[in-house]
């Protein structure tokens, strides 16, 4: 008896995005993996910085002029954004890794914890930037 080899058609698929029901559990281990990868680019936008600051006043001022220009200050209220959701997403996986919070109904609270912890410590650095004039 031989065996008729079988073709892609023929296998099982895994669930795709399309089928698959969104959770609130899903969306913040999908944004914490994304927010990862926006810090790893904010230390590279330090690294310039450095390297700006290192090649004298005019390579300085020009960073200092990208930073302070409307696309710079969106890419660092996200920036500080990203920061403050992983950081806080990380203080809940580490409650979890403690074994608390682990049942449904608490996984979906404290994630909602997190994302309001996110947006209200951003915009408390914000706010305290545009008061002390550092905007």
């Amino acid at each position: 008896m031989t065996s008729v080899p079988r073709g892609p058609a023929d296998r099982p698929m895994s669930p795709h995005l399309q089928i698959w029901r969104w959770h609130v559990t899903m969306l913040t281990s999908i944004l914490h993996r994304v927010t990862g990868v926006g810090i790893y680019l904010g230390g590279l936008i330090v690294a310039v910085w450095a390297i700006s600051l290192a090649s004298g006043p005019e390579a300085y001022g020009t960073f200092k002029a990208l930073l302070g220009s409307p696309l710079g200050k969106l890419v660092m209220f996200g920036m500080s954004a990203s920061a403050f959701y992983h950081l806080g997403n990380g203080v809940r996986h580490l409650i979890w890794d403690l074994g608390y919070g682990l049942d449904k109904e608490q996984a979906n609270s404290s994630a909602f914890v997190v994302f309001g912890f996110a947006i209200a410590a951003t915009l408390a650095v914000w706010g305290i930037a545009y008061m002390t004039g550092a905007l």
